[in-house]
C-alpha cells in the first residue's frame, strides 16, 4: 500500500472526539437538571439515558478508532473516512432517539456499527493481505 495521507482520518477521529466531550456535556447537563449528584450514576430515567448514550460510545470509540485507521491504511483512506461520517451521523442519531425512548435506538445503532464492522473486517483482511504479499 503507498503511503497514508491521513488528513481525513485525523479529522473524523477528532469529530469522534468532539462528538463524545458533546454526549459528556450532556450528561453533565442532564445531571444538574436532574439533580443528580456525583458519584450517581442512577436516579432519573432521563440522566441514566444520556449517562448509557455517553457510556455506549466510549464503548463504540475503543473499536471504532483502531478500525478507522486500519481500514483507511490498508484499503481506502477515503472509504475509511465516509464510513466513519456515517458512525458520526449514526451516533447522532442513536444518542437523540435513546433519549426520547430507548426502544428507538435501532436505527442509530445499525448506523454507528454497520460502518465499523465493515472498517475491523476489512482492515483485518487488508492488513493479512498485505502480510501475505509482502
Amino acid at each position: 500500500m503507498g503511503m497514508l495521507d491521513s488528513e481525513l482520518l485525523t479529522i473524523v477521529t477528532l469529530l469522534a472526539l468532539i462528538q463524545f466531550i458533546w454526549f459528556g456535556f450532556r450528561v453533565g447537563a442532564a445531571r444538574g437538571k436532574y439533580g443528580i449528584s456525583a458519584p450517581a450514576t442512577t436516579g432519573h430515567d432521563l440522566f441514566e439515558r444520556h449517562y448509557r448514550v455517553h457510556y455506549n460510545t466510549l464503548e463504540a470509540l475503543v473499536v471504532f478508532l483502531p478500525a478507522l485507521w486500519a481500514f483507511g491504511s490498508y484499503v481506502s483512506e477515503y472509504w475509511a473516512a465516509g464510513l466513519g461520517v456515517v458512525y458520526l451521523v449514526g451516533r447522532v442519531v442513536y444518542a437523540l432517539s435513546y433519549v426520547k425512548d430507548p426502544q428507538g435506538r435501532g436505527l442509530g445503532m445499525l448506523l454507528s456499527s454497520l460502518p465499523v464492522y465493515v472498517m475491523l473486517l476489512g482492515g483485518l483482511g487488508g492488513a493479512i493481505w498485505d502480510h501475505m504479499i509482502g
